[in-house]
């Protein structure tokens, strides 16, 4: 739409322009009349294109679409009045080059710093479901990370196996289990990568798409915190039942930049940063650092959920918003994902956190006057520890059940606390 302003600007100033020469009683040329008509013609294709090469360069660029647009317009402006001053003949006059190349200078240091504020952004560490911790437990990928037991599993599938999915944060945790208990063969994908997203037997679509699954029928078993009300509405509306069976606890964190200097929170502070009533770092005791930017996850996610239920009835305030080019859609918004500003506060479980935080970019904060250790989330005194479930149909199949019980076993909890998780029986 600015385009569009810039192109509708552009014509004011020649008609304003026109209006006063004609009441100054000069005539004016012909050629300008001329001038103006050709570009009443071939300006709007000309902006079209221009507009059209805009988005092009912003879904390249990756940034939202109207700072670039409303710049390259006015470059497309300034060059339409460049030409229209060469036409007259007035371009070599001192009144009309000097202002010229002022807005050129204007132009460029805009583009230049929209150039480098995009490079600034980039710079910034994005903490998000990353592919790449996938990757790193994937079951047989190279120098992977999964737990794998010295001793021989006391269970052991060859048909009518299990399908297994769930969220990103307790991937490490099901990876194992399969490998442990699957066949090789099934958990390989065809090509050179391994099948993380929609392999047959082990995949991981996050927590949302996987309570759709189970509740579709798509898989057998789900290893997810509790679900969100929609998700539990959905599985109602297909007559399906869920079943929960605790297999661990984990922490659930709050974390900010590493040179924050706060280190203590309160969970009724939480609830009024995320209910918007707490919007300043100096209401927390953190001098200038101005506003609080509280970052979400999406909708149905297993951490997003679990805030919600920390909110405690509150209103959740609106989630800051980023905008994504859809290829399909067009710009669409999206819920951003946590970006470690020095003014940034975010949430997590402990063990993804951990793995965020190895190049110590952020810090977790102490909840309660308590630090989310293993042994505090053991004992009970980390106050935001909640269990975590294999979740399941109530029709689910035999060997589904078999598999739920062998992670309840001592093979299975020895999985949970190698992982990094804290076992069931030691956080009951």
């Amino acid at each position: 739409m600015f385009i569009f302003f810039i192109f509708l600007w552009v014509y004011l100033g020649m008609l304003l322009g026109g209006i006063v020469l004609i009441r100054r009683g000069k005539k004016i040329p012909g050629k300008i009349i001329l001038t103006a008509c050709l570009l009443l013609l071939t300006a709007p294709l000309a902006f079209l294109g221009i507009g059209v090469a805009s988005l092009m360069i912003q879904m390249l660029l990756g940034v939202a679409p109207d700072r670039y647009a409303a710049i390259l317009s006015c470059i497309a402006a300034l060059l339409i009045a460049v030409f229209l001053c060469l036409l007259w003949g007035v371009l070599k006059k001192k009144k009309v080059y000097l202002p010229i190349c002022v807005m050129s200078v204007i132009l460029m240091l805009a583009l230049g710093g929209n150039a480098a504020y995009d490079m600034y952004q980039k710079s910034i560490p994005k903490i998000s479901e990353k592919d790449d911790l996938l990757y790193t437990y994937a079951p047989y990928a190279e120098g992977s990370k999964v737990y794998i037991p010295d001793e021989k599993p006391n269970l052991r599938f060859t048909e009518d196996i299990p399908k297994m999915d769930g969220a990103t944060a307790l991937y490490p945790i099901y990876s194992s289990f399969a490998r442990m208990v699957y066949p090789r063969e099934i958990l390989e994908g065809e090509g050179n990568e391994f099948e993380i997203y929609n392999g047959e037997y082990l995949r991981c679509t996050r927590t949302p798409q996987a309570y759709e699954n189970l509740a579709e029928g798509e898989v057998d078993v789900i290893f997810a915190a509790a679900p969100s009300e929609e998700q539990t509405a959905y599985a109602k509306e297909l007559g399906v039942e869920f079943e929960f069976t605790p297999i661990g606890k984990e922490a659930f964190v709050f974390f900010v930049n590493a040179k924050n200097p706060i280190e203590d929170i309160t969970v009724e502070q939480i609830q009024k940063i995320y209910a918007g009533e707490i919007t300043r770092w100096e209401e927390l005791g953190v001098k200038g650092m101005g506003k609080i930017r509280a970052f979400q996850r999406s909708e149905g996610s297993g951490s997003q959920s679990t805030l919600e239920k920390l909110m405690e009835g509150k209103e959740l305030m609106e989630a800051p918003k980023e905008d994504v080019v859809d290829m399909m859609a067009g710009i669409i918004d999206r819920t951003a994902d946590y970006k470690n500003y020095k003014d940034a506060f975010g949430f997590s479980f402990r063990f993804y956190s951990m793995e965020m935080i190895r190049n110590e970019q952020i810090k977790l904060l102490r909840v309660e006057g308590v630090y989310p250790k293993e042994d505090a989330i053991e004992d009970g005194t980390y106050p935001l520890a909640s269990e975590f479930y294999a979740v399941t149909r109530t029709d689910a199949s035999e060997n589904t059940r078999k598999l739920v019980e062998w992670i309840q076993g001592e093979q299975g909890q020895d999985i949970v606390k190698k992982t990094g998780y804290t076992p069931i029986e030691a956080g009951s």
